[in-house]
């Protein structure tokens, strides 16, 4: 098959309208295993949602946008779902992003011959395909964003507010993460965010200002952590919602313990919910309970659910759940940017 042919079958984005799972997840309550553990978690979603002094942080790890979520995922911004997300780089820059410029995933084959993908310049993520000549334009337009900016050191939250406000006026998808995040002022933080498209576009940006003996934009991580740290000083009550883990999942919980070396006495994240496959046993972040991260001080454990399961399912079962219920009907746009461009131009 030719390249045309391999990216022929568009990835096509659920949308939480498209079904009503709250039926269907009241009886996973009267199950067990993972169908009961489903409930609790929606429930303890719809909790943080309608406790309204609690601040909603959404954490999106592994492959979500290229696999078909970024409608579940845009919805729950549009609805106050939503008040801040930490995510990866691939999700935010290499997927959203990359589909606000116009670009598809595809829908591919996990037994494909990865040697024939590499000469068609195809990417693979399991059974889904990447044209790698779109996600050169995708690094490039990173690096034209960056050299239009003033030269000095940026949160990913500032830069990605920068690539909302560039989708706002250049994109061509109907629906992007980004760019709905940009329009509520609502905060997106990649706490690794040159691992990914970002990474290659700056990396060109930086050598080429340097060619050039020109200043350049460069990544404050600790920007990054102290930002975040704001908005749970200024939150108190916060809830999280874990996709996957890792990264974002740790730089959510961590904000806690930085608080406190502020000299901010806060409480633990009062609700926390995450949706993994990963296991406890080895250690991993991934796989780590939230009651282990209640003995780091970072995590209550009265309002706490491990889902084990995969997020393409679990996802749009728990948060249909709470957008079906009207879960965030009361709510209003809390615009945590404005509290940290406040916060940056004070200081």
């Amino acid at each position: 098959m030719d390249k045309k042919q391999l990216l022929r079958d568009k990835i096509e984005h659920v949308s939480l309208d498209a079904f009503d799972p709250t039926a269907l997840v009241d009886a996973f309550g009267k199950m067990a295993f993972q169908a009961r553990n489903s409930h609790r978690a929606a429930k303890i979603y719809e909790a943080m949602l309608a406790d309204k002094d609690c601040t909603v942080i959404v954490c999106l790890a592994g492959s979500l946008v290229s696999a078909g979520l970024k409608r579940v995922l845009v919805e729950m911004i549009e609805n106050r779902m939503v008040d801040a997300i930490v995510s990866t780089g691939a999700n935010i820059v290499d997927q959203d992003f990359f589909e606000g410029l116009g670009f598809a995933h595809y829908r591919g084959d996990q037994h494909a011959d990865d040697n024939q993908l590499r000469e068609l310049a195809i990417d693979r993520i399991y059974d889904t395909f990447i044209d790698e000549d779109d996600l050169r334009i995708c690094d490039d337009t990173i690096g034209r964003i960056a050299t239009q900016l003033e030269p000095r050191p940026y949160s990913s939250r500032e830069i990605i507010f920068e690539m909302g406000r560039y989708l706002d006026q250049h994109g061509v998808a109907e629906h992007s993460i980004v760019r709905a995040a940009y329009q509520r002022e609502l905060p997106i933080f990649c706490p690794a965010f040159s691992d990914c498209s970002a990474g290659f576009g700056l990396v060109h940006h930086q050598h080429q200002a340097a060619m050039a003996g020109r200043a350049h934009v460069s990544l404050d991580a600790a920007k990054d952590f102290l930002e975040l740290t704001r908005i749970k000083i200024e939150a108190g009550t916060t809830g999280l919602f874990m996709i996957g883990g890792g990264v974002p999942k740790n730089f959510a919980q961590d904000i806690v313990v930085a608080a406190e070396i502020l000299g901010h006495e806060v409480a633990m994240h009062r609700y926390a919910v995450q949706i993994t496959v990963a296991h406890e046993h080895d250690g991993a972040l991934s796989g780590s309970t939230l009651r282990e991260a209640s003995s780091w001080g970072k995590v209550a454990t009265q309002h706490e659910q491990m889902v084990y399961g995969e997020a393409t399912v679990h996802l749009p079962l728990i948060a249909g759940y709470a957008y079906h219920n009207k879960a965030a009907s009361h709510r209003q746009d809390r615009r945590f940017c404005r509290l940290l461009d406040g916060a940056v131009a004070s200081s």
